[in-house]
């Protein structure tokens, strides 16, 4: 499953249940009769998937960060390979100078493979990011569509119901 999909599975269930609702016998008109507890259970739901939607995300950029650091470590033994082969052939001027430039060379292609994964990874991120916050956003208008029209439905709240929050 995408990222935030089962948060907004959850919350397209809630929306049903209130679409599906029966309109009291008085009042008529936006009014609708839920099922407390079909509600609690679906926002209950939705409390425990959050946690995971988060974990998902920080795994992910860990992941990245994991990704960028070896590429780092191969870089630099890539560089020190080639700084040691340059000094075994130190001897020769001109090896010498091919050796430069081939360490110089594989020190440019080390550098640029670590901005290319660097650059991909923080794309990627921002890819699953966005997404994350795309679906916090629906969630949250959504949520506040529920509640709305739960307290259009059923008047004034009950403050003295210890129900959590």
């Amino acid at each position: 499953m995408q990222p935030g999909e089962e948060i907004e599975s959850l919350v397209d269930e809630l929306e049903q249940l209130v679409n599906e609702a029966k309109s009291p016998l008085t009042g008529g008109g936006q009014k609708k009769i839920v099922d407390a507890q079909d509600v609690y259970e679906i926002l209950d739901e939705i409390r425990r998937v959050f946690p995971q939607e988060f974990q998902d995300a920080r795994r992910i950029l860990k992941e990245e960060q994991e990704t960028l650091d070896r590429a780092q470590q191969q870089a630099d033994s890539i560089i020190a390979d080639a700084q040691q082969q340059a000094m075994i052939l130190a001897g020769d001027q001109e090896v010498v100078r091919l050796a430069q430039q081939q360490a110089d060379s594989i020190k440019d292609q080390a550098a640029q493979y670590e901005r290319d994964t660097r650059y991909n990874a923080e794309e990627y991120a921002d890819t699953v990011l966005a997404h994350l916050e795309e679906n916090l956003k629906s969630l949250t208008n959504s949520v506040s569509r529920v509640r709305q029209t739960l307290d259009e439905n059923s008047g004034p709240r009950n403050t003295t119901n210890n129900v959590p929050w």
